[in-house]
């Protein structure tokens, strides 16, 4: 730690060394010094790069601006890691440093107790790294927020969330103000969406690896799958090595980053990124800018070992508003109001008051430019984000699926318009490709039976006959039991199309020797007993089984049916030609066809020699004429005209009845007209019939509830059981129709 301190001031020497050598040459010494405070964690990693850039930041402005009357003097002091050692350090800058504004410090519990300094001195307090919600509910004038606050990001979760269709998610976060901030937040825009928490998983900051692991098996046995992490980059990397240990990193699970983890994601050592393989991120979107390549070019040249990242721009800004607001406030009233020295007041009463902290304060909050990071603009005292790019963790690196706008929510490019996109749209449309934890490709449904907890026990009847709805067979080389038919496939699919995973397993309601262990009623009455916690099958929805289990919507229509002989309403036999017309129609038509055969013949006989003769004759020609329109022309002719008239008529009227009979007589031929011989179950009972029940069915209970005798039920299992005890039935109706009638001849 100490050689780390080292190299820190060894670099921040050479720079400023380069600095001041720089603006000594030619420049006018004529400058006011401005004391600046900076409250960081010296010989940190995170440290040492905002400090460069701080540096970098005080060399690259009065380079640029040498005609600036004031100049930035970096007084930098250690917070040691603590948070009385940030208080420690800001009190001792104002009262030996009499400093004007502090940047700082790194975490936002530090900056809790700075800002209340802040307050109480009028000092200006700007930090680029603390980014809890809960430090803008103090109401601070004097803090300033170069960064951007963690609940900005809130809205970008819940549109993936919403997306995906999950219901649930877990909140994985560090126990201190940092992690807690968020929560109020992120609670609140999850029950905009209707997303429950059904647990939150705290862990502390100096949590060891076995409360770690403590903390993750609880949400293992836990159904929900979606877990929201928001902790530092340092205890995140733990979290995930003993995530992928106990094996909360396979398909089915999904984890997102909040940018807390993300923007540091490229300092994680390659190990540990390893383990958050499939993980989604939120990370704070850097436009890029000819400005920000080159900054990027020097840095690499000068420190090739350091990665930068977005805190160091924060920084670099949050540097450069400082000096453009302090150019701006002039260098009147740089002093501090002392108090009465023969009081007895507290060392932080003692400070004083600045007086050129309300100056300060009001042209920080005017200050506006450009950026490494992007628009610089303070509005409330802090940055506002209006992009977010949405990263997907793979390999030792990440890879950019998406981003989210205010405007357009979720998209896969900045100018996607997502007014383009239908209703219909898929989380395709949205986002690119995403690689899941265990390298899924099919989207987690975020929910599912833990697979080391309790399985849903589904209990399916046994049945020896009629399976086609529900068949259990077991296979005796490997005595492992299968469970087919419609009801079983059915149930398969609707758990597909569930919007989370269920975990599940079948058990045949069976005796050990592969009977039915009892009817419908005993199987339902298990779900009650707790035996099972479904039953899947052929069950009939009853009154009395709904009064201690649930049924679901029936997707089979259901009902009592009768299997009774047929016998055919029609007799056939040698008169069978004369029924497809009525005695009376037969009578109507033999009487027509003698009355337009004589009226023929009135009309006919004076001037048709064919109508003349003897009177034997001309009633012959009568019967002969009338009768033998039905089948052919007659060889009469007819030629008055009233005649002619009556004959067309008639042939008409023969043609529809001879038709008419036709068919009719086909019909009664070929068809068969079908009737039940017993049509209820009353006429059933009144004639002591012996009834055939399927065994197992609540039927049996219905019968006995009719008054049907026990010795009168026969049960049966299977089709060829069913048409065995009918056809024993027919046989003994027949026997006993042949006895009652010899018994009537004799």
């Amino acid at each position: 730690m100490r050689n780390k301190k080292l190299l820190f001031f060894v670099l921040l020497f050479f720079i400023f060394s380069d600095f001041y050598v720089e603006v000594s040459r030619g420049q006018n010494t004529g400058k006011t010094e401005v004391n600046v405070g900076v409250v960081t964690d010296v010989g940190t990693t995170y440290s040492n790069v905002a400090m460069l850039c701080i540096a970098m930041s005080v060399a690259d402005f009065y380079s640029s601006h040498p005609q600036y009357q004031t100049r930035l003097v970096l007084n930098v002091s250690d917070s040691k890691n603590d948070v009385v050692g940030a208080a420690a350090a800001a009190l001792e800058l104002i009262k030996n440093k009499q400093v004007k504004v502090i940047l700082g410090p790194w975490t936002s519990m530090q900056a809790h107790f700075l800002i209340e300094i802040g307050q109480k001195s009028r000092v200006p307090i700007v930090s680029y790294s603390a980014t809890s919600p809960s430090l803008t509910s103090l109401h601070s004038p004097y803090f300033f927020r170069a960064t951007y606050e963690d609940s900005s990001q809130v809205n970008s979760i819940k549109a993936i969330i919403k997306l995906f269709g999950w219901r649930e998610v877990v909140p994985v976060y560090i126990d201190n103000s940092f992690g807690e901030g968020i929560m109020p937040r992120l609670t609140d825009a999850l029950q905009e969406i209707n997303v429950r928490i059904p647990y939150r998983s705290v862990i502390v900051l100096n949590a060891t690896d076995q409360e770690i692991s403590v903390e993750l098996l609880k949400m293992m046995n836990m159904p929900t799958r979606v877990f929201i992490v928001h902790m530092y980059s340092s205890l995140a990397s733990r979290v995930f090595i003993k995530a992928k240990e106990i094996g909360l990193m396979k398909p089915g699970y999904v984890w997102i980053l909040t940018n807390g983890v993300t923007d540091v994601l490229s300092s994680i050592n390659e190990t540990d990124i390893k383990a958050m393989e499939g993980v989604l991120g939120i990370k704070t979107y850097i436009r890029r800018s000819e400005d920000l390549d080159k900054f990027r070019s020097r840095w690499k040249m000068t420190f090739p070992h350091m990665e930068l990242n977005v805190y160091g721009l924060w920084a670099y800004d949050a540097t450069t508003a400082l000096a453009l607001a302090i150019e701006a406030a002039g260098t009147n009233n740089l002093n501090f109001s002392n108090v009465n020295p023969g009081r007895n007041v507290s060392e932080l009463e003692a400070l004083g008051l600045s007086q050129y902290g309300p100056k300060l304060q009001q042209t920080l909050s005017a200050v506006q430019f450009t950026g490494l990071a992007g628009d610089f603009r303070l509005i409330n005292g802090q940055l506002q984000p209006s992009v977010f790019e949405i990263v997907n963790v793979v390999g030792a690196g990440e890879r950019s699926i998406g981003f989210w706008t205010e405007e357009n929510g979720l998209v896969k490019n900045l100018d996607q318009q997502t007014s383009r996109m239908g209703t219909l749209s898929t989380w395709q449309d949205h986002l690119k490709n995403i690689i899941w934890p265990g390298e899924a490709n099919s989207v987690p449904k975020g929910w599912e039976i833990p697979t080391n907890g309790k399985k849903l026990r589904i209990g399916v009847p046994k049945r020896t006959g009629y399976t086609d709805l529900v068949k259990v067979t077991r296979d005796p080389s490997t005595n492992k039991t299968e469970f087919t038919g419609f009801c079983i496939d059915f149930f398969v699919a609707v758990i597909k199309e569930m919007p989370y995973d269920v975990s599940y397993e079948f058990e045949s309601f069976e005796k050990p020797d592969g009977t039915p262990a009892g009817n419908y009623n005993d199987l339902v009455q298990q779900v009650y007993l707790g035996r099972y916690d479904a039953v899947v099958g052929d069950t009939t929805i009853l009154a009395n089984r709904s009064s201690y289990v649930d049924f679901t919507f029936p997707f089979i229509k259901s009902g009592v049916g009768l299997i009774v002989p047929m016998e055919d309403a029609v007799k056939r036999d040698m008169f069978s030609i004369f029924k497809p017309l009525s005695l009376e129609l037969w009578l109507t038509s033999l009487l027509f066809f003698f009355l337009v055969g004589c009226t023929v013949w009135v009309l006919e006989h004076r001037v048709n020699p064919d109508f003349c003769g003897d009177p034997q004759y001309q009633a012959s020609t009568i019967l002969w004429f009338a009768f033998s329109i039905m089948v052919f022309a007659p060889r009469e002719r007819v030629l008055s005209f009233g005649a002619r008239i009556l004959v067309v008529t008639w042939y008409f009227m023969v043609l529809v009845l001879t038709q008419s009979y036709t068919a009719s007589l086909a019909s009664l031929l070929t068809s068969q007209q079908l009737n039940p011989t017993i049509t209820s179950m009353s006429s059933l009972l009144q004639r002591g019939e012996t009834v055939g029940y399927q065994r197992t069915s609540f039927i049996l209970g219905k019968l006995i509830e009719r008054g049907f005798p026990p010795s009168n039920l026969v049960p049966f299992d299977t089709a060829e059981e069913c048409n065995e005890i009918l056809e024993k039935g027919r046989k003994k109706r027949k026997a006993e129709s042949l006895q009652l009638s010899w018994k009537y001849h004799t």
